[in-house]
């Protein structure tokens, strides 16, 4: 079984895999000051309790954009599954071509998505990414990724909002009917939701407008709150909660 970890800046996504299905995946908080036994204990009582026995376990895969959790994780997986994790980084074969300027830059969540899309999806192919920051990752006919958007992500913006104002309340993020609002919980819920869409809507628009014009290409949102603007996103055509595990998946796959 294969033991992926996908290391957030708000959150840590766990997955098992037993060959190409994802048997159990969890959620930890991303902490930079827990140390590598806390962070087994957590996971390895989450795993018995979903049923899985960790003697079956024997390959770990880890990606991160959070550089100081690689040695922890990577240290969780030797000293508690005996076993060296594989790294997402430079020199990991994924068969993506990287066209950036510098693409040591690129984040390795962002790769892995990718990966995970032209798997499922073919190419070209556009993964918007609902995580702490929105971004929005391009990839071309020739599985060459181009580069992307990096946008503020839909909780920091509400929050921002939240904490500039002295008289606007907190309000839950999710997906509206109408937008004029009754009330200033409504009105806020209503400029939240759609404000974003609308910004998800313009940046997917100028991104095949500037790359695609004419061609077919397939849009899909993962992370977070994604899932609430399928159905009102011009765009948006699918969402994939699991992209980046089976990206992990994947990767680990090509690199045997």
């Amino acid at each position: 079984m294969i033991f992926a970890v996908d290391i957030g800046n708000t959150n840590i996504v766990v997955g098992v895999f037993k060959g190409k299905e994802l048997v159990c995946n969890f959620r930890l908080a991303t902490d930079t000051l827990k140390t590598t036994d806390e962070y087994a204990a957590t996971a390895l009582l989450l795993l018995n309790g979903q049923g899985i026995n960790v003697k079956e376990i024997d390959s770990v895969v880890i990606s991160s954009v959070v550089p100081q959790l690689i040695y922890t994780f990577s240290k969780m997986s030797k000293k508690y599954f005996n076993l060296e994790p594989l790294v997402i980084g430079p020199g990991v074969k994924t068969g993506l071509k990287i066209k950036l300027e510098n693409p040591k830059e690129v984040g390795a969540d962002r790769v892995v998505n990718a990966v995970a899309a032209i798997e499922k999806y073919g190419t070209p192919v556009i993964v918007v990414d609902f995580g702490t920051a929105t971004t929005f990752d391009v990839v071309n006919e020739h599985s060459e990724y181009l580069g992307g958007v990096i946008y503020p992500g839909i909780k920091l913006s509400a929050s921002i909002l939240r904490s500039k104002t002295a008289k606007l309340p907190e309000v839950e993020i999710e997906k509206c009917h109408k937008v004029v609002g009754n009330n200033t919980i409504n009105s806020i819920k209503s400029g939240i939701y759609f404000g974003y869409l609308a910004v998800v809507d313009g940046i997917v628009e100028r991104i095949l407008d500037e790359q695609f014009k004419g061609k077919k290409v397939n849009v899909i949102a993962t992370g977070g709150l994604g899932s609430i603007f399928i159905g009102d996103s011009k765009y948006l055509k699918g969402y994939e909660p699991n992209l980046t595990l089976n990206g992990l998946r994947l990767i680990y796959e090509k690199n045997l």
